[in-house]
């Protein structure tokens, strides 16, 4: 169990969270896990995290076995995130946890999905997969016999709510939550929620590279256009001057990682010595964002991402499975507006309310599910997946 002898003044310390919505009768007496160690595990024995196996990363419903979904993603920036928390001296397992959890609000079919979804409940609120995280977490799946949720610290639900910054214009979901448990939205996050913030920017900017190579979509010239990647590459190729190219792409994506958690750990450190923050109330209250990039590594990491966009998210096969998710997900939306009674069970008898209840219950059902339910479910009422030219 994490001592907190171990972390620095500003981290999170277990003893000194602020406790949980719900008391839970009894004690926790399962094992010698602190409150973060038992949000972890929670997270990880969830039926929503389990979904994200079959939730798309880049790629829809890939037919490769290697290409990342949600759930591999998601251990990654665990991975990232954990190594960081170490090296700044925060709660390694709030950081994990908050990494595992962060994209448990993804629809199926990743953003075009998410599209799809804000679109359909436009006129009911909207959709929001950050909100629909906590939505999630807070009382859509409810494995306990008192509450509804997982019944998750304050810290891992606050940390999850802010992780890119203060919340200034909540959506009807984040209010709903709030309002049941304050997260005081307009404050700075924990450093752990800031690092798995950034975590998260790691793992996709250079994991989206080694798939979209492995894909087709992207070659080793176009990527060394950008100046981020052609240094790495050439520090890999001088390590290693007679390997096959082939050989050395893993090893360029692993190279370019180190870079900018060196490049993180190095900024950050000044920034927390900069702004004096002694506690975590401290950070809450530093008004900023204190682990970041340096500003160098920051231009370089946005000449990367928009690289990313040009030539792989907006690639023209990308696109063209975005409208095949798209048609996937409003075909759904449209037939359980119609007749909730299709999607069964407790759900049937939710989507019978008024709005706009009724469709966010058809949003949360469907948010729910994974990319090929989605398409097993549009198929088994009836629709084709008609994608206009």
């Amino acid at each position: 169990m994490s001592s907190p002898h171990t972390l620095a003044s500003y981290a999170c310390h277990p003893e000194q969270s602020r406790g949980r919505l719900h008391p839970e009768p009894g004690g926790e007496t399962r094992g010698p896990r602190d409150i973060f160690q038992r949000d972890r595990d929670r997270i990880i024995h969830s039926i929503a995290f389990r979904r994200l196996r079959h939730k798309t990363q880049v790629f829809i419903a890939p037919d490769g076995d290697h290409y990342r979904v949600r759930l591999t993603h998601s251990l990654e920036v665990a991975q990232i995130g954990r190594t960081i928390a170490r090296a700044l001296g925060l709660n390694e397992d709030l950081t994990e946890a908050l990494c595992l959890a962060h994209d448990i609000g993804h629809p199926p079919f990743g953003h075009a999905g998410e599209d799809a979804l804000e679109e359909a409940l436009a006129g009911q609120g909207g959709f929001d997969h950050n909100a629909h995280c906590l939505r999630i977490l807070m009382l859509l799946e409810s494995p306990y016999p008192l509450f509804r949720g997982l019944n998750l610290s304050w810290d891992m639900l606050e940390g999850l709510a802010k992780h890119n910054g203060p919340v200034t214009a909540p959506n009807w979901a984040m209010r709903e939550l709030n309002a049941l448990f304050p997260l005081e939205l307009d404050s700075w996050p924990s450093l752990e929620a800031q690092v798995a913030a950034i975590a998260d920017d790691i793992a996709y900017d250079n994991h989206d590279i080694d798939d979209g190579l492995r894909a087709g979509l992207l070659s080793l010239d176009q990527i060394c256009a950008v100046p981020l990647v052609a240094q790495s590459w050439d520090r890999v190729r001088a390590r290693y001057p007679d390997v096959p190219e082939h050989r050395l792409l893993r090893e360029l994506v692993r190279d370019q990682i180190g870079v900018m958690v060196n490049d993180l750990l190095e900024t950050t450190r000044a920034n927390i010595l900069a702004s004096g923050v002694q506690s975590v109330t401290d950070v809450r209250a530093a008004g900023r964002r204190l682990v970041s990039f340096s500003p160098a590594m920051e231009a370089a990491e946005a000449d990367l991402t928009r690289f990313m966009y040009a030539h792989l998210y907006l690639h023209e096969s990308q696109l063209a499975e975005a409208e095949r998710a798209r048609v996937v997900v409003s075909g759904l939306f449209d037939a359980y507006r119609a007749d909730p009674a299709r999607m069964g069970g407790q759900w049937a008898e939710l989507g019978n309310a008024p709005e706009p209840q009724r469709s966010r219950t058809i949003g949360d059902y469907i948010a729910g599910m994974t990319d090929r339910f989605a398409e097993r479910s549009l198929e088994g009422l009836g629709g084709k997946l008609i994608v206009p030219d």
